[in-house]
């Protein structure tokens, strides 16, 4: 702050005295010598500096007048113990004669943060883009991390917080980069109440961030209620002071938020600014994009909406608020659109680069190009970032579309290559360093997943150039095809809608150029179709991206009676435990007799359910009498979390009866959890060792740990190679022969993070989290069950590696008890192995490669052998062929020859082919084996000529015999299921060729 010079200053009164007079910066200088501040924060912003340093002399109140800022404005500081309140006394405004200056997007984000955490809020990371909600695909807004707290499955932990939560939406992709405001990916500011504050403070308090924090000019904020929100119209106007005419009642389908056809829901308010104040009050339009921007959103969650639509007040009001980032960067920062601000130009000015163009002289479609770039690369490096890997289905298919549509937007500005002269090169990487560079304030994981970003990147860049290139051609053939028909019926050429939108969503072709390549060819496109597809499409997309279900089930009031479970499992495989309630097909009972599927609700117990990939235990519940005498007998065979952390004990009644409120001895089965246990600690070791190996960007996408095997899915592109698993393979049976005691604890998240531990893929964690390390091996956080020491676990050993979808390898091993049923079943195959081979187990290997060369010389010759006996058979058969035609005359067969195979048939016909000279033609049928049909033809050079082609004749012919096939003009081989039908359709091609060639030579 040393030199800076503010033109305004402060007088401060205290107990009726005015204090001396002095310079805000020589007092913020004073009390914060190294604080750092944008100078658009203007004089509250300072003003709460100089309040929190005074507090300490001056612990009641103080009072000082702010001059500056176009407005005087007396205003009065009570301290608290944590933090000092602000609020107006008086107002009087004046013309705006002050400098605006533009706030980093960083800047906004910790100051919307530190806002709501100095007014009791906490501060809570934001969610991997990956939800842990079955019902979304990603997380698309700031309230889905607390969704189980609105429903009141979960307990809050918290009574209110603060997040900046990353989201992607896709359901508008198409209005990326055409309109100043949607994106694909962006940041959710939000402050949350469960059951604590409700409407008044949260309209005041993000009236104050709007107006104070930031510095909006109250006169350009304008604020929309729900049409029946009199409580929230109230407040705006009669307590914060906007005018009637900038309060805009609105109906439900803008300003009442539900979750779905039931569940929770309530009114809304929004803010908004307006760009153009002088278009004055009359018929202001809120939903007009060119003046309004609407960047904060209130949602009073105080409903239930019920089955038959009638509204009951929820037992707990919620407040939910979402304020976008790049909205407010682009009103504080001046600038005409999202895209301009620093979250996001800096990438565009790296493509504009790239492209060779100057995005200031770029015409409006090439603006609009380089901010889809700049978007949906943002958007494709954080989900790469958050696990999501290219594929055809699911979160895989949103990224893999991400990419293309950037790709192909890049050919389209002219990026060849990476843009730098490596015509072999990608781009995509390039850019994306920019976004990594960019992303220390919104996810510190990016950088450290840089590597595997970069080279997911390029390597799903470069596999779709090539189909870039078969889009080419293949929309050359659809062109062909449109000129021929258009041609033979005397019609315009015209493109298919749905031609157009295959080759659009499949292979990345813009319609736009599509239709320019068309129009050169003079054929036209049939838009209207290609609209239909896309709308269809939209609908998909809007319905699997946009809808956050929630519902208030009858499980939420079940948990008004039933407590967590209390795990006891860690210390203890048994205990006596009351049963608090039992379920049969999901509804409550009183008790379960004998024979009857029955979930058991305890009040503790030591089964663990099934999370983190571990699956639940095994054992049983017994119900004893006096004397220890057994009264009931519940088997357990799987436990379940639910509503919270509820676990649910699914199994059998095998004996008794079992009733509510008994209690039971609850004991796992020692033998299955210590598989597990061993399978666990096993994964933690191949996580590790695979980092060691393959390198540390790899990561888990996925796994289970079960009884008799565990399999780890990771991110990485290429099979493993022999000497890389037996290299892993031997890692982990080092660090097992270690015997090295494994340490447990739990501590914070945040300190957990610092010391190094690794997240599992999927999983959430709450403030306190357990930390599992194997000392100078393995950190991870994980609720699982573990071997105390690494030598209980034996040995280990991958039974197969495979890949199970782009850019994802899955590995299977076994270890412990497992380890050894699988080498004693492997040893005794190879014995048997031994013995058949009459050779020792050393020698097996050269052995079965002799056997394998006789085996392939042995069907070389017995191949052979049926050729010659195939060609004898043709030569017999030979005598059969017919001529047909009269200018000129063609020699014709068509016979079937029994049972001979389909590279003996080929053999017979290249021998009649040749027999018979130039020109002829054979056709010819056999039935190698039950439920097989195998047809051949076969067309001299003078047949082809006279237009006739062989692939074109088969197929029809095999579909006769239940298959179909094709081949050349010359040649063409097909095949069938049904034997019965050869006779008959060789009867037709007879008939059939005959007329096509009578046609021909007639």
């Amino acid at each position: 702050m040393e030199g800076l010079k503010l033109s305004y200053s402060l007088h401060l009164s205290h107990g009726g005295k005015t204090l001396h007079p002095f310079t805000a910066s020589t007092l913020v200088s004073r009390f914060h010598p190294k604080c750092y501040l944008p100078l658009s924060t203007g004089c509250r912003q300072y003003a709460g500096f100089i309040v929190q340093a005074l507090a300490l002399v001056y612990p009641k109140s103080l009072s000082f007048r702010h001059f500056g800022m176009g407005r005087v404005q007396e205003l009065r500081f009570t301290a608290g113990r944590t933090s000092a309140s602000m609020q107006p006394i008086t107002e009087e405004l004046e013309d705006d004669k002050s400098k605006d200056f533009p706030t980093s997007g960083d800047s906004i984000r910790q100051r919307f943060l530190d806002f709501y955490a100095a007014r009791g809020h906490k501060v809570l990371p934001s969610a991997s883009l990956v939800p842990d909600d079955p019902t979304v695909l990603l997380t698309i807004a700031g309230m889905l991390q607390f969704k189980p707290v609105f429903l009141g499955k979960v307990p809050r932990q918290v009574p209110r917080a603060t997040t900046s939560q990353r989201c992607i939406r896709t359901n508008d992709v198409e209005n990326v980069g055409r309109t100043s405001r949607h994106h694909t990916f962006f940041e959710m500011l939000g402050n949350f109440s469960f059951g604590d504050y409700f409407k008044r403070d949260a309209i005041k308090w993000s009236w104050e961030l709007s107006t104070m924090e930031f510095g909006l000019p109250a006169d350009r904020l304008w604020i929309s209620v729900y049409e029946d929100d009199n409580e929230a119209f109230a407040i705006w106007h009669d307590e914060v002071g906007v005018p009637v005419q900038r309060i805009k009642r609105l109906g439900a389908d803008d300003n009442f938020w539900t979750s779905g056809v039931t569940g929770p829901c309530g009114p809304c308010s929004e803010i908004y600014y307006d760009f153009h104040p002088e278009r004055g009050h009359s018929n202001a339009d809120l939903g007009d994009g060119t003046r309004f921007i609407e960047f904060y959103n209130l949602v009073f969650m105080q409903y239930n909406k019920r089955d038959d639509g009638s509204l009951e007040p929820l037992k707990q009001k919620n407040i939910d608020t979402g304020l976008g980032l790049e909205r407010m960067a682009r009103i504080l920062q001046k600038v005409p659109n999202n895209y301009e601000t620093d979250l996001i130009f800096p990438i565009i000015e790296k493509a504009s680069e790239l492209a060779n163009v100057s995005y200031t002289l770029a015409d409006d479609p090439t603006k609009a190009n380089l901010k889809i770039i700049g978007d949906h690369l943002r958007a494709s490096v954080y989900l790469i970032s958050d696990g999501v890997v290219p594929s055809n289905i699911g979160r895989g298919y949103v990224v893999r579309r991400l990419i293309r549509r950037t790709v192909r937007t890049g050919r389209l500005l002219g990026i060849k290559g990476d843009g730098k002269g490596n015509l072999e090169g990608a781009f995509l990487p390039i850019l994306a360093r920019k976004v990594i560079d960019l992303s220390s304030h919104i996810d510190s994981d990016v950088k450290t997943r840089a590597p595997r970003i970069l080279e997911e990147l390029k390597r799903e860049e470069l596999r779709f150039v090539i189909t870039l290139e078969r889009g080419e051609k293949l929309l050359e053939q659809m062109l062909a095809i449109a000129l021929s028909s258009a041609q033979d019926n005397g019609t315009v050429p015209c493109l298919s809608g749905k031609d157009a939108f295959l080759l659009y969503d499949t292979y990345g072709f813009p319609v736009e150029i599509t239709m320019e390549v068309a129009g050169e060819r003079g054929v036209n496109i049939d838009m209207n179709g290609f609209n239909i597809e896309m709308e269809n499409q939209r609908r998909q997309s809007q319905a699997a991206h946009i809808a956050v279900k929630l519902a208030v089930e009858n499980g939420a009031d079940l948990t008004d009676n039933i407590p967590d479970t209390e795990f006891l499992g860690y210390d203890t495989l048994s205990t006596r435990a009351v049963v608090e309630s039992l379920l049969v097909n999901g509804k409550p009972v009183l008790q379960v007799a004998e024979g009857n599927d029955v979930e058991v609700l305890l009040n503790r117990t030591p089964f663990y359910a099934e999370s983190g990939g571990q699956i639940g235990d095994h054992g049983f519940l017994c119900v004893t009498e006096t004397g220890n005498q057994l009264k009931a007998v519940v088997e357990i065979k799987d436990v379940q979390k639910s509503l919270g952390n509820i676990f649910v004990h699914k199994g059998t009644v095998i004996e008794g009866e079992i009733e509510v409120g008994r209690e039971v001895e609850a004991a796992v089965d020692a033998d299955l959890r210590k598989r597990a246990k061993v399978h666990h600690t096993a994964t933690h070791l191949l996580q590790a060792a695979l980092k060691n190996v393959i390198g540390q960007e790899t990561s888990q996408a996925g796994s289970l740990v079960a009884f008799d095997r565990l399999r780890f899915d990771f991110n990485f592109h290429r099979p493993l190679k022999d000497n890389e698993l037996m290299e892993i393979e031997g890692l982990v049976n080092r660090w097992i022969a270690d015997a090295t005691l494994l340490r447990t604890k739990v501590m914070p998240l945040t300190d957990a993070k610092l010391a190094g531990a690794i997240a599992m893929f999927g999983e959430k964690y709450g403030e306190q989290v357990r930390v599992v390390e194997v000392p100078g091996v393995s950190m991870e956080l994980c609720g699982g069950t573990h071997v105390s020491n690494t030598s209980e676990i034996r040995g280990f050993k991958i039974i197969s590696e495979q890949g199970i979808a782009s850019g994802i390898r899955r590995i299977e091993a076994v270890a412990g008890e497992a380890f050894v049923e699988y080498v004693s079943a492997r040893d005794n195959h190879m014995k048997q192995l031994c013995s058949t081979l009459k050779v020792k187990a050393d020698e097996v290997v050269t052995r079965v490669e002799s056997l394998l060369e006789e085996l392939r010389i042995a069907r070389n010759e017995v191949s052979a052998m049926r050729g010659k006996a195939a060609v004898y058979r043709a030569s017999i058969i030979a005598s059969k062929a017919f001529t047909v035609g009269t200018s000129k005359t063609i020699r014709v067969l068509v016979e079937s020859m029994d049972d001979t195979d389909a590279d003996s048939l080929k053999s017979a016909a290249d021998y009649l082919l040749d027999t018979l000279q130039d020109p002829a033609a054979v056709i010819l049928g056999s039935c190698p084996g039950e439920g097989k049909v195998s047809l051949i033809a076969a067309f001299s050079p003078g047949v082809v000529d006279l237009g006739i082609q062989a692939g074109k004749f088969i197929g029809p012919i095999a579909k006769l015999c239940g298959g179909g096939g094709g081949g050349k003009p010359n040649f063409a081989q097909a095949g069938g299921r049904k034997p019965e039908n050869l006779m008959s359709a060789l009867d037709k091609a007879r008939a059939e060729f005959v007329s096509i060639l009578s046609e021909k030579t007639s």
